[in-house]
This record gives C-alpha cells, structure tokens and sequence, in this order.
C-alpha cells in the first residue's frame, strides 16, 4: 500500500511541477510578444519624427550603446507627447540630443611626487 501511495504523491507532484512549468512558459511567451509590440511601436513613431539620416544614426547607436539608444527614443516619444516636436527630427537635433544623454567622460590623472 505504501508503494501505491507513494507512486501517487510522486505523480501528484509531477503534475504540479509540469502545470507550474507550463504556466512559467506561457507567461514568457506572453512578456515577449508585448515587448514586440511595444518595440514595433516605438520603431513606428521614429520612423514618424526621425529623418532616415536620423535613424540611421540612431540605428549604428543602438549598435554600439543599446542603452543610450533606448534613451534618446524615451526622450524623443516624451518630447512628442508634449508637444515640443514639431515635424521630424534631423541628424543634426540628433546629434545634439546624444551628446545630451550621454555621459561626460571623465579623466582622472594620478601625479606622483
């Protein structure tokens, strides 16, 4: 009797950990089809404020920084939903908005006496 039980725990068990697993994938799935989703809008709007110069500054950015990419295309959306956009962004506005949002560089020189 207690081999049955115990075949009836483990398969107890099993179902669980596979309804868990299950549940784990959909919701993954489920993260990255909005994360595709917000990605394809926020491509559609740049394609809308930024000249194709513009985007292909920005696209060889994101090459290289992804983070100050995500940036300045969270500056730029905020920028248009206020108002301050007004036509398309040129390479040159791009320019000066990267500069912006990157970070200064520091150097730090040691003298030794």
């Amino acid at each position: 009797m207690q081999d049955d039980e115990l075949e009836q725990i483990r398969r107890r068990r099993m179902a669980e950990m596979q309804n868990a697993q299950q549940q784990q994938l959909q919701q993954q799935a489920m993260m990255q089809e909005q994360a595709a989703r917000r990605d394809a809008e926020i491509q559609a709007v740049m394609r809308q404020i930024l000249t194709p110069e513009a985007r292909d500054r920005l696209a060889t950015v994101r090459l290289a920084y992804p983070d100050v990419a995500a940036a300045v295309e969270e500056q730029l959306i905020r920028l248009l939903q206020m108002g301050r956009i007004q036509g398309q962004v040129d390479d040159r506005t791009l320019k000066a908005i990267l500069q912006k949002v990157t970070p200064q560089k520091r150097d730090i020189k040691i003298e030794r006496v």
